[in-house]
């Protein structure tokens, strides 16, 4: 009984921790309108705010190639540097325009490995005030597991928020 209490709490911390950060986000950007300096941002103030992320950036459109993202601002190791829609976790969410939650990135199909200490992610699709992708927000963490439905709807909330 216990571990529900105890899992209910952390549950019940991330919520009430992606609250606070996204008002910390909000403030912080107020009237901030280049888009670099939000992803930026973004992406410092995410890694810094919780244990799980072990690599969390920003995968943009890149408006000279067809169907393809090219690393955007980060917060980790090296990323790779562009993917092509539909290709690994970060191209499946552009061009399906769906959050990809993975629990093991080694049993998803065509996973691009840029850090072999990866374990699970998720990746967000960052859409415009019209409903154009901007980008996609990955957050990969070296745990299996890692994330689940609370880290989804922080993550889309805060997104949303920030650049729709």
């Amino acid at each position: 009984m216990a571990e529900a209490f105890n899992d209910k709490t952390l549950t019940a911390d991330k919520s009430a921790r992606y609250a606070e950060v996204a008002q910390e986000i909000a403030s912080v950007l107020d009237g901030e309108d280049n888009l670099t300096a939000r992803m930026a941002t973004v992406a410092s103030m995410l890694a810094s705010s919780f244990d799980h992320y072990f690599w969390t950036g920003f995968y943009v459109v890149d408006p000279t190639r067809d169907r393809e993202l090219v690393v955007g601002p980060y917060q980790g190791t090296l990323g790779c540097l562009r993917i092509a829609y539909g290709r690994g976790v970060c191209g499946t969410a552009a061009a399906t325009g769906q959050t990809q939650l993975v629990e093991d990135v080694h049993a998803f199909a065509g996973h691009i490995a840029c850090d072999s200490r990866s374990a699970s992610e998720i990746v967000v699709p960052v859409f415009d005030a019209a409903g154009a992708l901007l980008a996609v927000f990955d957050v990969d963490s070296d745990k299996p597991a890692a994330f689940d439905a609370v880290d989804q709807e922080g993550l889309e909330t805060i997104l949303k928020a920030t650049f729709a």
